[in-house]
């Protein structure tokens, strides 16, 4: 059986996140779609984030990896050798968001600087790869930036509305890994290609909702599997202290956790809920309070883990990763003894409690702003319009770094 004794440890050091400005109540939305009642409450979701016209992956991202940055002196920061960016939410067909993001963070230029894409598991993908790259070159004084970022495009009148929000998670990763050490070795994967759900094009999301579920909860499965062949016949009920898993919404991830005990144990009903209720529910801490951020969701629900874990002894976390198309893994780390001081410097709570509760009025306008993303236009500039009265209510004076427009194809950005 693979363990971390005696192996090298890399991990995640520091996390960042920026969860928007804005949420929406879902009991508002319901009552405006006049969604059921019973179907909404089974979602497991309270509120999810808004973004807007002047919000876009590259802001998202730099407002997520600020708060690991700040305090980070010139020295340390020439230490950041990778800079990989993860997102469904691409701005362009060639260039990398991950040029713009080094850019306005002023990162070292001898860094490698790229840009990877699949669906919600990108972000995983992102992480193995910085890892992998951090352990092939050896120098333990190394970190990389990996940021995860994804705005929704929102389907109105559906019961994918609720769930689709927008968000970023920036993670140092490196040799002293105070939040999550990857064990190496353990992991599982499976993936093939389906059509449950994409993106045509830069303005909408579409699939099968129905076959996202199964696929979902069939590569679970099978990743597990995969896991279990690489590492040993370990007891998905005893191996793992805590779980986090990919979380579109919370009732998603709920029945494909009863699923997967079903199918392993034949376990009763009640003895499901309540491990379910131990090591896995504490994972949704966040994201009922954005939405699915896609890429980041994962370690999204791995920070919910860090925040309500009980550190009287160490613990394993075993993490499911899924993408729409499809990809997935199921791998695993330890909780660093110090995750919880580490997540609290992202300041990840104080954000999400100073958002600004938006009014169904307000938020059929802001939806009605972000119908055009401007993907591939030569020239626009980006103004409140509209919307000048939010932009002075939740932006203005906040340093909040924001889209301003679009000169010659090159995108460019200011604090608020």
């Amino acid at each position: 059986m693979t363990t971390d004794m005696g192996l090298i440890k890399l991990g995640i050091e520091k996390l960042g996140f920026y969860g928007g400005r804005a949420f929406i109540d879902i009991a508002d939305l319901a009552d405006l779609r006049r969604l059921d009642p019973l179907r909404m409450a089974n979602l497991l979701i309270r509120r999810k984030t808004m973004n807007f016209p002047w919000e876009d992956p590259v802001s998202f991202a730099v407002n997520a990896a600020r708060p690991i940055l700040r305090p980070m002196s010139a020295g340390q920061r020439a230490r950041i050798s990778h800079v990989i960016v993860a997102s469904e939410s691409g701005i362009d067909f060639g260039k990398s968001l991950a040029t713009w993001i080094h850019e306005l963070l002023e990162l070292p230029k001898r860094a490698r600087l790229f840009e990877i894409k699949q669906a919600c598991y990108g972000g995983t993908a992102a992480v193995q790869t910085a890892l992998a790259l951090l352990a092939r070159d050896g120098d333990t004084d190394a970190k990389a930036l990996v940021i995860c970022t994804d705005l929704a495009r929102p389907v109105p009148h559906s019961y994918a509305e609720p769930t689709q929000g927008g968000g970023a998670i920036a993670m140092l990763l490196g040799y002293e890994p105070s939040i999550l050490a990857i064990e190496q070795g353990a992991y599982g994967v499976h993936g093939y290609h389906v059509m449950d759900a994409c993106r045509p094009d830069q303005d909408q999301e579409t699939g099968d909702a129905e076959l996202s579920v199964l696929t979902y909860i069939d590569c679970l499965q099978h990743s597990f599997a995969d896991y279990q062949a690489r590492v040993g016949a370990v007891d998905f009920r005893t191996h793992f202290d805590y779980l986090a898993f990919h979380t579109p919404f919370g009732g998603m991830v709920k029945g494909a956790h009863r699923t997967l005990s079903r199918r392993l144990y034949q376990g009763g009903g009640a003895e499901i809920e309540a491990d379910f209720h131990r090591r896995l529910a504490p994972s949704l801490m966040y994201c009922q309070e954005v939405g699915n951020i896609y890429s980041g969701t994962v370690f999204l629900a791995l920070a919910g883990i860090v925040a309500s874990a009980e550190f009287d002894r160490r613990s394993r976390i075993g993490l499911f990763s899924y993408g729409a198309g499809c990809a997935s893994e199921f791998f695993s780390g330890w909780l660093g003894a110090d995750a919880q001081s580490a997540l609290a410097e992202s300041g990840l709570e104080d954000q999400l409690h100073s958002r600004y509760r938006l009014t169904m009025p307000d938020y059929e306008r802001v939806l009605n702003a972000n119908r055009r993303s401007h993907f591939g236009v030569r020239d626009v500039q980006v103004e409140p319009g509209d919307l000048a009265d939010l932009y002075r209510t939740i932006f203005a004076g906040q340093g909040i770094c924001v889209w301003k427009g679009i000169r010659h194809y090159a995108r460019e950005y200011c604090d608020s």
